[in-house]
């Protein structure tokens, strides 16, 4: 069953309680932001947040985290605050990009390769060990046995280890299967099969006519909670090849969902932002 939309402290329609603000606020930026030289005042911020029911409160408190976390840096000028990108959140939000618009989530062009990856690391490394599990799950690995992750895909390990202190534990392999190897098992065994379609089938429930679809109607508000709610759905994807997947897989169908729905306000969400947000250029450092 859907997730449906409540009401929180302060009144307003709150989004999908999966959809925390921080998901939300990268979502703007990477839409609006992204590629531009500029820095938003948090008054606009606070507008668009509430178009998605998000409470100044809480667009306030997860501004501030994502400036410790180095995801945004701010800018005092006068009073207002303005607020932009760093060079770790515009990778973050340039990765998803190519997710959403031009790997998409189906796979039907696989050229048979697998990437395997293993690693050993000592006990005390826990924080170590869940930065590289992070890493892993979003570069689509899944777990074959220990130490040893599997993705249906030439991977660049270089970029995906870059700044991690457990890379000097990993070892990579690009590898083909032997035969009498049951793939679609072992892919079977490596991931949650039906948790992910169950993230495509929730994501059609909800905005086929469901209470996302019906919930959202500024054409800004909705363009941010329906590309945030995508995203959420292909982020745990590995983009296993059709073939290894049971028929009738819903990625297809969704995915189809997500595009129309975007092309139908997104001419009017750029205007409307346009229009609302006060901007300034990145000031020289």
């Amino acid at each position: 069953m859907a997730t449906p939309v409540l009401a929180d402290e302060a009144g307003f329609l709150a989004p999908d309680p999966g959809l925390r603000p921080e998901s939300l606020l990268l979502t703007f930026f990477g839409v609006h932001v992204l590629g531009r030289p500029v820095m938003v005042a948090s008054t606009g911020v606070l507008d668009v947040m509430a178009r998605v029911g998000v409470s100044p409160h809480a667009t306030r408190s997860a501004l501030t985290r994502m400036v410790k976390k180095g995801l945004l840096v701010n800018h005092r000028r006068g009073r207002p605050v303005y607020f932009g990108l760093t060079p770790r959140s515009e990778e973050v939000l340039a990765d998803g990009g190519v997710r959403i618009w031009r790997s998409g989530a189906v796979n039907r062009h696989w050229d048979g390769r697998w990437t395997l990856l293993s690693f050993s690391l000592p006990e005390s490394w826990q924080r170590q060990r869940q930065e590289l599990r992070s890493r892993l799950l979003w570069a689509g690995f899944g777990p074959l046995q220990g130490g040893l992750w599997v993705a249906p895909a030439a991977v660049d390990v270089a970029r995906l280890l870059d700044g991690l202190e457990a890379a000097q534990h990993v070892r990579a392999f690009l590898a083909s299967p032997a035969g009498g190897t049951d793939v679609a098992a072992m892919a079977a065994d490596a991931w949650d099969l039906p948790q992910l379609a169950g993230h495509y089938e929730t994501f059609i429930e909800r905005w086929d006519g469901g209470v996302a679809d019906r919930a959202y109607a500024d054409p800004l508000g909705r363009q941010l909670a329906l590309q945030a709610e995508w995203l959420r759905a292909i982020r745990a994807d590995p983009r296993l090849p059709v073939g290894l997947l049971p028929a009738p897989w819903p990625a297809e169908r969704a995915q189809e969902l997500f595009h129309r729905l975007h092309a139908e306000v997104e001419v009017q969400a750029r205007a409307t932002a346009a229009q609302l947000l006060d901007t300034i250029p990145v000031p020289v450092r």
